[in-house]
């Protein structure tokens, strides 16, 4: 997952080198940090957070194999 949301981000964004993805994992769930420089904020939320919610969508969809929740974080 964690993969998934980095390569989704470095795509999206002018600095993909300031991307960093953090994967905390618990019992059932899983939490991805995704961290993008300021100005490519909006670049990864979009308009009415239309981006943001297509890599959410993305990513559950990958997780649907397993058994876990998946949560991605924008910071």
């Amino acid at each position: 997952m964690k993969e998934l949301v980095e390569f989704i981000a470095k795509s999206l964004v002018d600095s993909p080198d300031e991307v960093v993805v953090n994967e905390n994992i618990e019992e059932d769930t899983i939490t991805i940090e995704l961290k993008v420089a300021p100005d490519d904020m909006g670049k990864v939320i979009g308009k009415q957070g239309r981006i943001a919610k297509s890599i959410r969508t993305v990513v559950k969809a990958a997780a649907s194999k397993g058994d876990k929740k998946v949560i991605v974080d924008i910071k």
